[in-house]
């Protein structure tokens, strides 16, 4: 059967030898981005992010958290709902208010996928008693921490802050597969006046995903039978990824109205990718995004990204090129104090291919009681426009 022929070799494609393999595109689900907000402004936001969502766009801006506690929720599907994708996290200032402490989890995921490895019968039949199913499972967990930095002694208008991230990945296909893998993000922010600019560096250190497989003797005899190599184990290579952000905001911080706009360049080291700005070596993708908002409390966002060069399908030749880019755009709304609920419409492609989703994210801002004696060792926040 055709889906068993294609199951073995998703799994045997991800082994071809014992070697460290370098690819590009390793781990992509860790690139979808987390938060309607960022989501619906596509991805740039490393410079203007200030809330718990910071933690995966850029673990500095955890410092503009003022609350007790936020926490983040998000939850979308994709590829008509076969995919899903959650996310949740919470963030926390320390007792004294100078360093803050986030926990996130992503799952993207795709479940009831029919294991047809025994389906067929060695007559040919079917036994539909063996159509068993199964999950293929993405997962991460970042443990970040930030805190402010002072950087430009002569001049402390200049705010700056950092933040890292640990982080743990762990992949899984049912019981025949799954993979671990460890990483470091790092990120700095600074604010001057109406702007902000943010540069990220993700799995810096470079992160290695090993994959183990538990194949049984039945399932290694099916691999056999139909050509595929029989799995041992694999390393997966992801390099380095750099991003630069820059926002600007608009209109006075005191004004009803407030206009911010962001452009970011993410800067890839992993071979040459089908993007704006592409090379051997480093391959450039700019995202574009703005935000209007009305007294910080109703928001309307849009954003451009994920640019490509590609064939006209209109050019019988094949040779003239089009730019295609993916579009987004979103809602966002403090419904009562300490609930933010955020909204976007977009897509994984760009504008030719529209499968476009929609996703919904909720912020939480959680306080305890205030004594007299906590707000004496209150400090300002850090980004004094928080989405």
């Amino acid at each position: 059967m055709k889906l068993k022929a294609t199951l073995a070799v998703l799994i045997a494609i991800s082994s071809q030898s014992s070697f460290a393999q370098k690819r590009i595109y390793v781990n992509e689900y860790l690139n979808i981005g987390v938060g309607a907000r960022g989501l619906s402004m596509s991805n740039a936001q490393s410079a203007s992010v200030s809330d718990v969502s910071s933690a995966y766009w850029n673990p500095a801006g955890l410092m503009s958290i003022t609350d007790d506690y936020q926490v983040g929720l998000m939850h979308a599907e994709y590829f008509s709902g076969n995919a899903k994708y959650d996310y949740a996290a919470v963030a926390m200032p320390l007792k004294d208010k100078k360093r803050v402490v986030g926990l996130s989890f992503m799952r993207f995921a795709i479940d009831d996928i029919p294991n047809t490895i025994d389906y067929v019968q060695p007559d040919g039949s079917f036994d539909e008693s063996k159509l068993k199913s199964m999950t293929a499972g993405d997962y991460a967990i970042l443990l970040s921490y930030a805190q402010g930095i002072t950087l430009f002694k002569k001049k402390p208008e200049i705010v700056t802050t950092v933040g890292g991230n640990a982080k743990i990945i762990y992949r899984h296909l049912s019981t025949l597969a799954n993979a671990w893998g460890l990483g470091i993000d790092v990120g700095i922010q600074a604010s001057y006046k109406e702007w902000r600019f943010g540069i990220t560096g993700k799995d810096i250190t470079t992160t290695y995903t090993a994959w183990s497989f538990n194949l049984s003797e039945s399932d290694k005899a099916v691999f056999e039978k139909t050509g595929n190599e029989i799995p041992i184990k694999s390393y997966e290579v992801m390099l380095p990824r750099l991003n630069f952000g820059a926002a600007r905001y608009f209109l006075p911080a005191k004004h009803k109205f407030q206009v911010m706009a962001e452009i970011d360049l993410d800067l890839t080291t992993d071979g040459k990718r089908n993007t704006l700005i592409s090379t051997k070596a480093i391959s450039i993708d700019p995202h574009l995004g703005i935000e209007a908002s009305y007294k910080n409390r109703i928001y309307l966002r849009a954003g451009v990204g994920n640019f490509q060069r590609v064939l006209d399908d209109a050019d019988t030749t094949n040779k003239k090129k089009v730019t295609l880019f993916q579009p987004s755009v979103g809602v966002g709304l403090k419904v009562i104090k300490g609930l933010a609920v955020d909204y976007a419409f977009t897509s994984l492609l760009t504008q030719a291919s529209p499968l476009y989703t929609h996703v919904i994210s909720l912020r939480f801002d959680l306080n305890k009681k205030k004594t007299k004696e906590d707000n004496k060792g209150e400090t300002p926040e850090y980004n004094n426009r928080k989405p």
